[in-house]
């Protein structure tokens, strides 16, 4: 019998498994072939997400600042004097993070899917492998995960978002810029990004449900952008899950990541939250395993120590997209003539992309009183 089975080997799941493989016999079921593919991230991550993720993956391009587009044609510059994300190889990312859970002593089962469980003494996990016995059930599947609607058929996230994007054979003129786009013709209910890396660009966008496949909005961009003749080198599509879940414990199961629900809001990356809420979930088990004790009541303090190491930029940037989504293209137009100050730019210079609700509360109060008619008038 196995103390730990992970049901998921990309970065949320690998790391989870690293850490508790360190004292347990940890199997880790991953129902693709490899780690890291099919791809479904931009690949934009900050040195913080690095440094908790413990590998160091091919970064291709260091980015300082945005070029930020609005509907009615303005846009507005931000810049800082250090890199605010990198650009890097998703799938070696995910590799490099399934070795390192390897090197600590977890087993990766490749191409088995996971197809349920049963909790009656210890867990009895299905898969395409046969069944497996553990003490402890980690759900890292993803943003459709069945290990997170086991606990309950209401235990979806508040919303999805879905997102499609290009490699194109295109180098751009600003190498240290992202392009991110805003507006109901371009992207509903999300945004745009224009990512470069050398001779190369990754062009994208996320809408929300009701605004239909972001496939549709792909033409749109590409003409904007002046990309439509770019070859396309490969294309990726993905959804993503926001706004958390309900629960992410039960009898004899943590969720981690996207599974969990841990996402930022205003940006969609998964990574930052499900890396800090790893060693929660470590700490959790751990107390489970010595104790002896691994009811839905003692994995509860797993959802109240991630909450406090994640949950606060979770809850406040939703608080921000619930505002967006009741914002026009006119709104955004009004929200561009304020986000033109200087005392505004100076702000957004400094944003941190790992908490980027944060710049509220840095915000001068003249300003925000500024902002707070456009809300208001979206909101009614």
């Amino acid at each position: 019998m196995r103390d730990a089975v992970v049901i998921g080997g990309g970065p949320a799941g690998s790391k989870a498994a690293e850490l508790l493989a360190r004292d347990r016999d940890v199997l880790v079921l991953e129902e693709h072939r490899e780690s890291g593919l099919p791809v479904e991230c931009a690949g934009l991550v900050t040195d913080d997400v690095l440094a908790l993720s413990g590998v160091r993956p091919d970064i291709l391009n260091r980015l300082y600042g945005a070029n930020v587009f609005f509907p009615g044609g303005g846009t507005i510059s931000v810049r800082s004097s250090w890199p605010k994300a990198n650009v890097i190889d998703r799938a070696d990312l995910d590799r490099r993070m399934a070795w390192r859970a390897t090197d600590a002593g977890a087993e990766y089962r490749y191409g088995d899917r996971y197809a349920g469980h049963t909790v009656s003494g210890n867990v009895k996990v299905r898969s395409t492998g046969g069944e497996t016995e553990c003490s402890l059930l980690i759900g890292a599947d993803g943003h459709s995960s069945k290990t997170a609607i086991s606990l309950g058929a209401d235990n979806g996230p508040r919303e999805y978002v879905r997102g499609f994007q290009m490699d194109l054979c295109k180098r751009c003129e600003e190498q240290d810029m992202i392009n991110i786009r805003l507006g109901s013709e371009v992207a509903p209910g999300f945004f745009s990004w224009e990512i470069p890396f050398g001779d190369n660009v990754r062009v994208g966008l996320c809408t929300s449900w009701p605004a239909g496949p972001p496939a549709v909005y792909m033409k749109a961009l590409l003409k904007k952008a002046g990309l439509e003749d770019a070859e396309v080198i490969r294309k990726y599509s993905g959804k993503i899950p926001l706004g958390g879940r309900p629960k992410t414990y039960g009898e004899r199961i943590m969720l981690i990541g996207d599974a969990a629900g841990q996402v930022k809001p205003v940006s969609g990356g998964g990574l930052f939250p499900a890396l800090k809420s790893a060693d929660a979930l470590k700490e959790t088990a751990e107390s489970s395993f010595i104790s002896g004790d691994f009811s839905e009541k003692a994995l509860s303090a797993y959802e109240k120590k991630w909450k406090a190491a994640a949950g606060r930029e979770m809850r406040n940037g939703y608080r921000l997209r619930n505002a967006y989504l009741k914002l026009r293209d006119i709104d955004l137009d009004r929200a561009f003539s304020i986000a033109s100050r200087e005392s505004v730019r100076s702000v957004l210079d400094e944003i941190n992309l790992d908490r980027p609700s944060s710049v509220v509360s840095c915000m001068r109060k003249r300003d925000l009183a500024s902002l707070m008619p456009i809300l208001m008038r979206a909101l009614l």
